[in-house]
């Protein structure tokens, strides 16, 4: 799945830098030049990444207002600090990422493949994977039953019984994710449920190989969709 990026910025030479490895990394580009016009487009629209050249006329402001209004943690700033105006105190404190310019095409792929990645665990930290498929919960004095998982995360999990069970505290869980042969044992406790038979369980323990290995999977189902 293709990320979204914004460059804020009338550098040419430098954003053609930019558009070149943001799409080696599979992130789409939009060049806006005023950042009155960015502001607008980003309070209707939203993109993953945000890069800002504190040189330009109008960027303090620009930067400001998004941290005045909570803008700048979703999308993440990323800020190219020129230095030649005085202007990157400003930039320094608000960012997660920077660099000076002229843009060393070395130094920017380090610093945008790292903002990647933040993006990427992100999107997957909450991702939410649909899926139908058998489970065995383990709860109260060794009482197991079975029942289907609806939907799976990495932070937890949807379940369905045929019926609504009396359900509270700790429970384990083992299912084996689809379309491999991996099992996963985790304990969790219960977060939620309703008079359907629906129930929602956040993992608290899961060993290290397993976590791994659920992530890497919701992973390959996020980049497939």
């Amino acid at each position: 799945m293709t990320l979204s990026s914004m460059v804020v910025s009338r550098d040419w030479q430098e954003i053609s830098v930019l558009e070149c490895i943001l799409g080696g990394l599979h992130i789409d580009v939009e060049v806006e030049s005023e950042p009155a016009r960015a502001l607008t487009k980003l309070t209707k629209s939203k993109v993953d990444a945000l890069i800002v050249d504190c040189d330009l006329k109008g960027s303090q402001n620009f930067l400001r207002h998004l941290q005045e209004n909570g803008r700048h943690s979703n999308p993440i700033p990323l800020v190219i600090l020129s230095g030649s105006h005085g202007q990157n105190e400003f930039g320094e404190k608000d960012a997660i990422f920077s660099f000076e310019k002229p843009i060393s095409v070395e130094q920017a792929v380090r610093t945008l493949s790292a903002a990647r990645n933040l993006i990427l665990d992100g999107r997957l930290r909450y991702q939410r994977q649909a899926l139908e498929v058998p489970i065995s919960v383990t709860y109260g004095v060794k009482k197991r039953v079975q029942a289907q998982l609806t939907n799976l995360s990495q932070g937890g999990m949807g379940i369905r019984f045929k019926r609504g069970l009396e359900m509270r505290g700790p429970v384990r869980v083992c299912f084996e994710l689809p379309k491999t042969k991996l099992a996963v044992k985790a304990a969790g406790e219960i977060a939620w449920t309703d008079q359907l038979g629906n129930t929602g369980v956040r993992f608290v323990q899961m060993n290290k190989r397993t976590a791994q290995d659920l992530q890497l999977w919701l992973a390959q189902q996020y980049f497939r969709e």
